[in-house]
């Protein structure tokens, strides 16, 4: 039974339900091979990780002179989803920790709608988390801006001040911070071991960083125990 009363947790999707941060840099690498521009792994993760196809796009086209036209975007897709349906692997013990976690929670995430929703489905978690799906097609703006969160919340009527978003990437720790809402970095994924991207993550100052996902209700549990403590005590 679902704690009601308790806090909303809300999951990116990419590199913390599902290990997909490595297939998808490398087709977005190989896409833009083909339009010429030879750009490294740890650029491509520093640019790109955690944003939306709108930011993702606009990058392309203010920063490198690439339109990223229809054509371009449907081959990167084709590759993206064929690499998934071969490739694509869960985040180790995310289905045993979703079964056990009593909180309320859903998915709220960069992609494309028909991305996560395939995403989950190959890696079968899809029924664990339908229908509480939200993409940042259905907002005017993409994380790191906290419209994606933000609608997410109000769609499942909890205060901003009583989620808790589980990120990896800077550009969703950020969106988390700007909406107001507690945020645990997950950095248990396979791109964790890229040049950088840790540093970058505790520079942000997450409430939690943690790399087993298996310890996330511990550690919620924690967190909401904390911050119990903290207003017993109130204001000195």
């Amino acid at each position: 039974m679902l704690d009601t009363a308790g806090p909303l947790v809300i999951f990116d999707c990419d590199g913390v339900l599902v290990d997909s941060e490595p297939v998808s840099v490398r087709v977005l690498m190989d896409a833009l091979r083909r339009k010429g521009l030879a750009i490294g792994e740890e650029e491509v993760y520093r640019r790109f990780l955690g944003r939306s196809l709108a930011t993702v796009t606009r990058i392309m086209r203010d920063e490198f002179g690439i339109e990223a036209d229809e054509s371009f975007l449907d081959d990167m897709r084709h590759d993206l989803y064929a690499r998934f349906r071969k490739e694509l692997r869960p985040i180790p013990g995310i289905g045993e920790t979703l079964d056990r976690m009593t909180w309320r929670r859903c998915v709220a995430s960069s992609s494309q709608p028909e991305r996560i929703r395939l995403s989950l489905t190959i890696t079968g978690l899809i029924d664990r988390l339908e229908p509480d799906i939200f993409s940042a097609a259905m907002v005017a703006r993409g994380k790191p801006a906290p419209d994606l969160f933000l609608h997410a919340a109000n769609e499942m009527n909890a205060d901003p001040a009583n989620c808790i978003v589980i990120e990896d990437s800077p550009a969703g720790i950020e969106a988390a911070h700007r909406a107001g809402m507690a945020t645990f970095a997950f950095t248990g994924g396979s791109h964790a071991g890229v040049p950088g991207y840790r540093e970058r993550i505790e520079a942000l100052a997450p409430e939690v960083v943690f790399d087993a996902m298996p310890d996330l209700i511990h550690l919620v549990q924690k967190h909401l125990e904390d911050r119990r403590d903290a207003g017993s005590k109130g204001p000195r």
